[in-house]
């Protein structure tokens, strides 16, 4: 397997495109049940905060040691300065698209003794004209790139991506997507999009036996006009279906700790190596390596090059 050099990576360009997100995290000691309703107490001693989604997706290309930027849309509010601020001090260039009208979603979840105990999403979708506003940065931002991620949340960051695939593939560039929702068609013509099981069951339907999967994969690969598609499939790896074939990789046996953002390392992983100048095929099993690390680790984490090459 090909490994690319420091100096390669330095010099890889991605573009990560989608739903901005801030993690906080509330740590705290658990010692007794509210007297007002059947439900532990957390007595909060710690607080923290992680770059999310799409943004650490850019976070992950960064880590490995590439040029990393991200385009989104935030809120004219506390958590989207925040998040900004975040971006910045982790050395990703920033192009943040602010809509007032917006909430920056934040995703808050309360842990007690290591485990979450629950959650709290705060969102809303982006209007049109910031979407606009984004469409023409990401025009700009495009000729400068050696790789376009697409990271599609759900949150309606992303509604115009037809236009944006369709712009980075007239300049040559290869496009990667992390998809999401059961209508990929929104999708055509990217290079590579990379599903997990559940999700391409979404879209393909149930199959049965690996033939079935096969011949549902390419299908769906052919109608859609992509290069490839790589299927994340948890603890039997990730399979790439393309022109060439299938390539199975199986997954790295390690001790599974916390699955949060395992997939925003592969694509990240895949996206940067192709950068560098990697094929696809030689790419996957680094970017299945890279998911091997990260699950070894607690919440949205990311996996550096020393760690992936060592």
């Amino acid at each position: 397997m090909s490994t690319p050099s420091k100096q390669q990576l330095a010099k890889a360009r991605v573009l990560v495109v989608g739903d901005a997100m801030l993690d906080r995290y509330w740590h705290g000691a658990v010692e007794r049940i509210s007297p007002e309703a059947p439900v532990p107490v957390v007595k909060v001693s710690r607080e923290e905060e992680r770059i999310g989604a799409a943004a650490n997706v850019a976070y992950n290309v960064s880590t490995l040691g590439a040029q990393a930027s991200f385009l989104g849309v935030v809120g004219d509010d506390e958590p989207g300065h925040r998040l900004e601020s975040l971006l910045r001090e982790t050395g990703i260039r920033a192009h943040l698209k602010r809509d007032a009208g917006l909430r920056t979603t934040v995703k808050l979840r309360v842990i007690g003794r290591q485990q979450q105990l629950l959650r709290m999403d705060f969102e809303n979708e982006p209007d049109h004209e910031v979407l606009a506003m984004q469409s023409e940065a990401f025009g700009a931002l495009l000729p400068q790139q050696d790789a376009i991620l697409f990271s599609d949340y759900g949150k309606g960051g992303l509604a115009h991506i037809p236009a944006m695939i369709e712009a980075a593939r007239k300049a040559k560039k290869p496009v990667l997507i992390d998809p999401k929702g059961s209508d990929y068609t929104r999708y055509r013509g990217a290079s590579v999009i990379t599903p997990n099981r559940a999700e391409l069951q979404d879209v393909v339907g149930r199959w049965h036996g690996e033939d079935d999967l096969k011949s549902r994969a390419h299908k769906l690969r052919q109608e859609l006009g992509l290069d490839a598609l790589l299927v994340t499939r948890s603890e039997e790896g990730m399979t790439l279906f393309d022109a060439q074939g299938e390539l199975t990789v199986k997954a790295q046996a390690r001790e599974v700790f916390d699955v949060t953002g395992a997939g925003d390392t592969v694509i990240a992983t895949l996206a940067t190596m192709v950068a560098a100048g990697l094929p696809v095929r030689d790419a996957v099993p680094i970017a299945n390596r890279a998911g091997g690390i990260v699950v070894g680790k607690f919440g949205t984490a990311t996996v550096s090059y020393e760690e992936l090459f060592q």
